[in-house]
Order: C-alpha cells, then structure tokens, then sequence
C-alpha cells in the first residue's frame, strides 16, 4: 500500500468534505502542518469544526482558513494572538469550545486510545464544568471530559519513513503525537521522508498504523509568532 502522495492537495482530495471535524497539529506556529492547512484552504470545505490547541495566528496558520470563514467552530486552548479570531468570535460567526490545554491534551489522547471519557479536577466549580457530570472520589470533586475523535487528523512530523513510521523534535512533539491517533484518516507532512528501516524503531513516536497518507514537505518556512531580541553586549 503506499501511502505517499505527490502533494498536499492530493492527499487530502477525497477525504475533506463540508461540515467535518478536523484535528490540526501544533503549539502556536511550532509544528503546524502548514502545507496541509494551504491544501484545505484551496480545496474549499466549508462549516468545519476543527480541533487544535490554538487557531494560528493573522495571515498564517489556521489564521488562514478563518480568512475564508472556512471553520464554523473551534475546539481550542488559546486563542489569543488572533485578531480575526477575536472579531468573528464577537460578531457570532465562530463558535468556540474553550478547554484547558491539558483537557484538551487528555480529551485527544483519550479519543485516540478508546476511552470515551475520564474525570479531572480542572474547572471544577467554574464555567468549564457548567452542563457536566460532577462525581465525587476520595473526597473531592471531578468533572466529567468526554473524549475528542476527529474525521481527519493533519499533523506534522520531522522526520517519517514512507509506511507512516513518524518522528516528531523537540516542542513540535506537542498536540501532534496525540492527533495522530485520533483521527479516522491520519495525514501527515513529513520534513525528512526516509525508506522503511532507516528510522530506530526506539525512535518512533506515532507507529505506521496509525497514518494513511503521507507528504514530503521539505524546506517548509517556520514562522515566529514574536520575535524578541535583546541588545548585544559590550564587547
């Protein structure tokens, strides 16, 4: 089976349709898949619900597809560096699940492994656990988290060997290890696209079974959110 395509279009052709839930990997702009993001805006889909720890930023990232009003709702962390974000949110024509990032973090990795849902102490007594099921253990009280699963997940990996076999650096390792696992189809954007066998099997953090389509993306432009320097010293 092989499971890499030519492009980023390509791999997401057939799998993207109106009104469905989509997982995007990343932390701010650090290990978004950003050739697939640019595929799903081209392709159109529109009234989706996608899934992500943030929505990019003005003019890159996820940012781009609110400029299309593509996304009908976000299921986010943080979504503070985006104007846009803060304009359609405000005027009703974004809806918005807000979660702590790590229920969020749990809620996918929850999703992926089976598990329909778990209790955790975070947002007891606040708005978070507005509408949920409260329990009591030992003494203290958890909310009730259901599960994220998504139709399609687009995640970004360093390095992947061509059966789905991915590497993920450093703080790229984010939401996008978990999203892998979530998702009824798995796309993937690889840097560094290798032969099967030339990755340590010790190094692998998402298996092969887990991803169905594949895309090489060298030399991918990594953008800065903020960009802070400091004056040199003296010499």
């Amino acid at each position: 089976m092989n499971k890499v395509y030519p492009d980023a279009r390509s791999a997401l052709e057939g799998i993207v349709a109106d009104g469905m839930t989509i997982m995007s990997g990343g932390f701010g702009l650090c290990g978004i898949p950003t050739t697939l993001i640019l595929a799903l805006r081209d392709l159109g889909p529109k009234n989706l619900t996608v899934i992500s720890n943030n929505a990019g930023v003005d003019g890159a990232g996820l940012g781009l597809l609110l400029e299309t009003k593509q996304i009908r709702k976000m299921v986010s962390s943080y979504v503070g560096e985006n104007k846009l974000f803060e304009t359609l949110y405000l005027s009703g024509e974004l809806e918005l699940e807000f979660n702590p990032q790590g229920t969020l973090a749990e809620r996918i990795r929850a999703g992926g492994a089976g598990i329909p849902a778990f209790f955790t102490k975070t947002g007891v007594g606040t708005v978070i656990a507005e509408g949920k099921e409260v329990r009591e253990f030992d003494g203290a009280l958890f909310v009730m988290e259901r599960a994220l699963t998504a139709e399609v997940s687009l995640v970004h990996a360093w390095k992947g060997d061509t059966e789905g076999n991915l590497v993920f650096r450093k703080t790229a390792r984010n939401f996008n290890p978990m999203m892998a696992t979530a998702g009824t189809i798995t796309v993937a954007e690889v840097e560094h696209l290798v032969e099967p066998g030339e990755i340590d099997p010790d190094a692998i953090h998402t298996p092969g079974i887990f991803v169905h389509r594949i895309v090489h993306a060298p030399g991918i432009e990594k953008l800065i959110e903020k960009r802070t320097t400091r004056p040199r010293l003296a010499a």
